[in-house]
């Protein structure tokens, strides 16, 4: 394994597993990005202090995005490492080009007719870009997960946007795009999977053998695209909790079987927070950081503390 970045509640990991260093201690973090094209930088959300960013595997941090909103998603183009995107709370979605060093607002995303029931339900007077995910094939079209309310689209880098829609997920969590497959969108969200073949324009439910349907987080094997993992509780409380129970669940097709072996669990075992890297699929629990070749068993990697048993953030493998 190359370098990971995981993110917990108030710290950030890096290293390999076998030895973790703590990064960015203290503050609370939302959200966590990486690009193996550019190994030594990551972004990480915060909800007070802004977007931050390290250009040297995480020894030093600066401000990327100066907000005092939360900053709730941010993604890297999969093709060009120099270009961002953030997400936030109020939902807004930021832009930069320079590797994190300015940033534009793309605007009209709340003009959009579906804004007018997006709330999240936590805090219920506002709402969130949850997700950001670029096609692998087309750096302007962007996919947007907003907590709660849409999934939306812009063809053309944000100067326009699509709003949500006909059978499309309302409670997207997480967004997954494959360079094998550059039509497809996948959906991991608290009202269900789901899965577009046509760039989020339609959309299919494929649901037999997922036994627990508030889904949060997804990855798609590198070599694969057919080959899916997905976390998955009953519900929000069970999911969100080191106390609760959760599930990894493993699909090559439209049916799901649980794939938990390796993994402690599921009892005490909050939503793991899933990822795709050069050797396979990874899980960052509140147990550890897991590996597994294609999704089947998981084999815990390195070195954890009770220190890091937290309801994990965010995870980057590079």
């Amino acid at each position: 394994m190359n370098t990971a970045y995981a993110a917990l509640s108030d710290r950030v990991l890096v290293g390999t597993g076998d030895e973790w260093k703590d990064r960015l201690v203290s503050h609370d973090i939302e959200c966590l990005a990486a690009h193996p094209g550019a190994p030594d930088r990551a972004f990480v959300g915060t909800v007070d202090a802004g977007l931050q960013y390290t250009t040297d595997g995480g020894s030093s941090w600066s401000i990327a995005l100066d907000t005092d909103d939360r900053v709730t998603a941010v993604t890297v183009d999969p093709q060009d490492p120099d270009v961002v995107w953030a997400g936030t709370e109020p939902s807004a979605v930021y832009r930069s080009g320079d590797g994190g060093r300015s940033w534009t607002e793309r605007e009209g995303l709340t003009d959009l007719a579906s804004a007018a029931r997006w709330s999240f339900p936590p805090r219920p007077h506002t709402h969130h870009v949850r997700w950001l995910a670029v096609a692998p094939d087309d750096a302007d079209r962007l996919y947007v997960a907003i907590e709660a309310g849409a999934f939306v689209r812009s063809p053309d880098g944000g100067e326009t946007w699509l709003d949500h829609p006909t059978g499309a997920r309302r409670d997207n969590h997480t967004l997954a795009t494959h360079p094998d497959a550059p039509d497809r969108v996948y959906t991991a969200a608290g009202d269900g999977y789901a899965r577009s073949d046509d760039r989020g324009e339609t959309w299919t439910h494929p649901q037999d053998g997922l036994a627990h349907r508030y889904v949060w987080s997804i990855a798609v094997h590198p070599e694969n695209p057919e080959t899916v993992v997905v976390s998955a509780a009953t519900g929000p409380r069970r999911a969100h909790s080191t106390a609760g129970e959760s599930y990894v669940y493993r699909s090559t097709g439209d049916a799901w079987e649980q794939a938990m072996a390796g993994l402690s669990g599921p009892d005490g075992l909050a939503r793991p927070v899933l990822a795709s890297g050069e050797n396979g699929l990874y899980a960052l629990t509140n147990h550890g950081l897991f590996r597994s070749d294609a999704g089947h068993e998981w084999t815990r990697v390195g070195q954890w503390t009770t220190e890091y048993d937290q309801v994990p953030r965010g995870l980057a493998v590079v």
